[in-house]
C-alpha cells in the first residue's frame, strides 16, 4: 500500500468535491458532526450516512454509500476499526476515489482491498486537522 505524501493529501482535499460522511451524527457535540459542518462550510458537498437519520443538520441523509445517487469523491469513515471493511467494500462499489478513516480508525485488511482496487486510502488522520494543517494557511 502506498504512503500518500501531505502534497498528495492536500491534493486530495482541494480536488474532491462530495465528501460522504458515515457514521456521522446528528448530535452536535459528536466529532462527525463537528467535522461534517467543518467541511461544509469550507464549500464541500457533504452527504450524512448512518442508517438511523433521514437527515443530519438539515442535509439528507443516506442509510448507506450504494444508495447516494452523487458521485463520491471521499468517504470519510467514523466507525469502529472492526466495522471498516463492509464500508470499504460498498466505497469500491460506487468508485470512490478516496477512503479516509478518522482518527483512532485503523482496519489493513481495509486499507489493503481499497489500495488494491485503485482507491487512495488515508488511515488514523483527522480531515479537519489535514485540512487546516495543508490547506488553511
Amino acid at each position: 500500500m502506498k504512503s500518500l505524501s501531505d502534497n498528495d493529501i492536500r491534493c486530495i482535499l482541494e480536488e474532491s468535491k462530495t465528501i460522504a460522511i458515515v457514521g456521522a451524527s446528528a448530535k452536535p457535540d459528536r466529532d462527525s458532526y463537528m467535522i461534517m459542518q467543518f467541511l461544509q462550510q469550507r464549500g464541500y458537498y457533504v452527504v450524512p450516512v448512518n442508517p438511523a437519520y433521514k437527515e443530519i443538520a438539515g442535509l439528507k441523509g443516506y442509510s448507506g454509500l450504494r444508495d447516494i445517487p452523487e458521485k463520491i469523491d471521499i468517504v470519510d469513515i467514523f466507525r469502529k476499526s472492526e466495522d471498516v471493511l463492509p464500508i470499504v467494500n460498498d466505497a469500491i462499489a460506487v468508485n470512490a476515489k478516496t477512503v479516509w478513516m478518522q482518527l483512532g480508525v485503523v482496519n489493513e485488511d481495509a486499507a489493503q482491498a481499497a489500495s488494491m482496487a485503485g482507491i487512495n486510502v488515508i488511515m488514523n488522520r483527522c480531515m479537519k486537522i489535514d485540512f487546516i494543517r495543508l490547506i488553511s494557511r
